[in-house]
């Protein structure tokens, strides 16, 4: 088959080898390459410190500690690395874990291969990618962390002025807040599909956020998802 990976680079991170060299293998099938493949918390940050991947596919359960561990680790030697959680596990305590210690996206292992290779793709663009129904369980978190910190913000130091937005760029982040995808945004506000992502990434510097659910975050905290 064509490969479709767009050139991205990608370390699978699994203790069990063979689903490890199946992802990996399905994965270059679609045309992405694969530059390394690693076990645990110490080889995958060992390997990461060195191939820099563009893109970390990572299980929660490792030989010698967690995903969640491996995530900060891998990051921490490899900034510009993007990571993907490829678990069994879609239990609400590991996927907040996960996304806190950095990662851009949770995928469950009962996806399929194409759902796979778009989630890796999503991911390499720096776009966050969730199983049906995590999503609205991370931005669910953001918004009691943020009405808890409210709550309790009651008296301390003025806010610093937030970077300014255009009206269109704010419009945008409210559909980003309530979960929308740049296709669904493209179609509420009759835009393209290019213009939303060039609108989203203009966001981003802006904010100086990573991915989109930092940027989620940022709007749920600044009461822009109601």
């Amino acid at each position: 088959m064509t490969g479709t990976g767009s050139g991205f680079t990608v370390m699978v991170v699994d203790d069990h080898p063979i689903w490890r060299d199946a992802v990996a293998r399905d994965l270059e099938e679609d045309g992405f390459r694969v530059v390394a493949t690693a076990d645990g918390v110490g080889s995958a940050t060992r390997r990461a410190g060195v191939v820099k991947p563009d893109v970390v596919v990572m299980d929660m359960q490792l030989s010698d500690g967690t995903g969640v561990q491996a995530t900060a680790e891998v990051l921490a030697v490899s900034p510009s690395s993007r990571i993907l959680i490829l678990s069994a596990s879609g239990e609400r305590g590991d996927v907040l874990e996960a996304v806190k210690a950095g990662a851009t996206g949770y995928l469950v292992k009962s996806a399929s291969k194409g759902e796979l290779a778009d989630a890796v793709r999503a991911t390499g663009e720096g776009r966050a990618v969730f199983t049906s129904g995590l999503a609205g369980l991370v931005l669910g978190e953001y918004r009691r962390m943020t009405a808890d910190a409210r709550s309790r913000a009651r008296t301390g130091a003025p806010d610093v002025a937030a970077p300014v937005l255009t009206d269109r760029e704010t419009e945008v982040l409210r559909y980003v807040a309530k979960g929308l995808t740049a296709k669904q945004i493209a179609e509420r506000l009759s835009l393209s599909h290019r213009t939303v992502e060039n609108h989203v990434q203009a966001t981003f510097r802006k904010l100086q956020v990573a991915n989109r659910v930092e940027l989620a975050r940022y709007a749920i905290e600044h009461g822009l998802d109601e």
